[in-house]
């Protein structure tokens, strides 16, 4: 299973994301466009980051009536991305018709990975239960949402790296996670709450690591992105 670091690009505009990605000089990190960016520039900035060589995860997390998202994510098609993804709250006949309609606007294209979002990471425990109303662990309900997208056809989840073992060993190591809430050791974790460093992300055998910023707000962003593709990978593997 090839792993990654994805860069996620938290910004409001394209010039600031691209005077951001010319720090990486030939570097064409794989990165993600959340909600910010994408409703500022829209479906162009997907094409000219695909164009341009870089790997797109286009993050928009859809939670919608199944027919709607299935009309989204077949317009959502056509845009080329690597990894999208819906909320696994949305029901598995959400989630299936997500899909549906995914390889229904790829016509022939290579289909994107569809995965769901199982519990955001800054959500706690407590605030599950308490707030959400959901009387069971976040183990636990992770671990269902996963299985649930596993039966609707996806091909992983957005998870905790906490949450990744349980998930591997229900749904199998072929079923990826992508995770977010990635800090380096002793930084601030802003308003994550279920998270964890590089490197123990890659013990607990995650697939891909979503990092926002602890590199897009480092003094050198390129040097944070070095240190975090050392700690991920590992010394022996890495490679720039």
């Amino acid at each position: 299973m090839p792993k990654d670091i994805i860069i996620a690009l938290d910004f409001s505009s394209s010039k600031e994301t691209f005077d951001f990605l010319s720090q990486f000089k030939s570097l064409h990190p794989f990165v993600k466009i959340g909600m910010e960016l994408f409703y500022a520039e829209g479906p162009e900035m997907v094409r000219r980051l695909k164009r341009e060589g870089y790997k797109v995860f286009l993050d928009l997390k859809l939670h919608d009536i199944p027919n709607t998202v299935k009309k989204t994510m077949k317009v959502l098609a056509q845009h080329g991305v690597d990894i999208c993804n819906v909320h696994a709250a949305g029901t598995n006949a959400m989630m299936s018709a997500a899909l549906e309609g995914l390889k229904e606007g790829c016509a022939g294209q290579q289909l994107p990975k569809l995965i769901a979002v199982t519990q955001l990471t800054s959500t706690s425990e407590d605030v599950l239960q308490k707030e959400l109303l959901i009387p069971y662990s976040m183990e636990d309900t992770v671990k269902h949402y996963a299985l649930n997208a596993k039966e609707a056809g996806l091909a992983g989840v957005v998870c905790s790296p906490l949450e990744v073992t349980k998930i591997k060993s229900a749904c199998g190591n072929d079923f990826i996670t992508v995770t977010p809430g990635i800090r380096f050791e002793n930084a601030a974790s802003d308003d994550q709450t279920r998270i964890t460093t590089p490197a123990r992300a890659r013990e607990l055998g995650t697939d891909y690591i979503v990092v926002g910023r602890p590199i897009t707000q480092a003094d050198s962003p390129l040097m944070a992105y070095m240190k975090c593709c050392r700690d991920f990978f590992g010394a022996e593997n890495y490679c720039m």
